[in-house]
C-alpha cells in the first residue's frame, strides 16, 4: 500500500502516465468541506492529461485514510473504490448545478440520499449470549466504505444547504474542473489557474492584433 499522503506527490492518468500534482494547491474550501475535496479528486490538467486521486484501490484507500474516513489497513478493493468514485461524480453534478443556479438533477439527489441512508442514526439495543443487552450501531465498523460514503454525503448535503452554498463556484480557468468556495469576485481555484487564464486572455488579445 502507498504511504498515506503519497497521492499528493504522484498519481496516474487514464493512460498510465505519472503526473506530478505537488504544484497544485488545495482549492479554497476543501479544508472545511471534505465533500469539496472529494469532488476535486478528479483533476483535468493542461495538455489533455487527467489525474484521478481515487483511480486505483490503493489510491482510494490512501485518500480515505488521509481524510480520517478509513483505518490505515482498510485495503479497499476495486468495487469499493468504484463506489467512492461514483459518489464523487454525483457530488460534482450537484456542485455544478448549484454553482450555475440550475435545478439539482434527481439522479444525483437519489445517489447522495442513498449514501446518506447508510449512516447509523442511533446505537440500537441488542442482545447476545456473550454481551447480554448492549447498544451498537446498525452498521458494524467493518463496513468502512458505507460509513465513509455516508460521511461524505452528509458533508455534501451540509455544504449544499448551508451558509457557504452561495459561494460554491467552478474554476474559470480551462481545462481545470475543480470547485472552490469563492471569496469576493475570485474566479479561479488557485493562483496558478488565475495566471494561466490571464496569460490565455493576453495571448488572445495579441493574436487579434497580429496581421494575418
Amino acid at each position: 500500500m502507498v504511504e498515506p499522503g503519497a497521492y499528493h506527490e504522484e498519481v496516474h492518468d487514464t493512460a498510465g502516465t505519472d503526473l506530478d500534482t505537488t504544484a497544485l494547491p488545495p482549492a479554497p474550501g476543501t479544508e472545511q468541506y471534505v465533500a469539496l475535496a472529494l469532488a476535486n479528486t478528479a483533476i483535468a490538467l493542461p495538455g489533455g492529461q487527467f489525474a484521478d486521486l481515487l483511480g486505483s484501490p490503493s489510491l482510494a484507500t490512501d485518500w480515505l485514510v488521509e481524510h480520517g474516513l478509513a483505518p490505515i489497513d482498510a485495503g479497499l478493493q476495486e468495487m469499493c473504490a468504484g463506489l467512492v468514485r461514483s459518489l464523487r461524480e454525483q457530488v460534482r453534478v450537484l456542485l455544478a448545478s448549484k454553482s450555475c443556479s440550475d435545478p439539482a438533477p434527481q439522479s444525483a439527489l437519489n445517489a447522495v440520499n442513498d449514501a446518506l441512508s447508510k449512516a447509523p442514526t442511533a446505537e440500537l439495543l441488542r442482545w447476545d449470549p456473550v454481551q447480554g443487552l448492549h447498544r451498537t450501531a446498525p452498521h458494524p465498523v467493518t463496513q468502512i466504505v458505507e460509513h465513509a460514503l455516508a460521511t461524505l454525503a452528509a458533508n455534501a448535503a451540509d455544504l449544499l444547504t448551508g451558509p457557504d452554498a452561495e459561494r460554491i463556484a467552478a474554476c474559470g480557468s480551462a481545462p481545470c474542473t475543480r470547485f472552490f468556495l469563492r471569496n469576493g469576485r475570485r474566479q479561479w481555484c488557485s493562483v496558478r489557474c488565475g495566471d494561466r487564464a490571464r496569460a490565455a486572455r493576453a495571448y488572445a488579445r495579441r493574436s487579434q492584433h497580429e496581421p494575418v
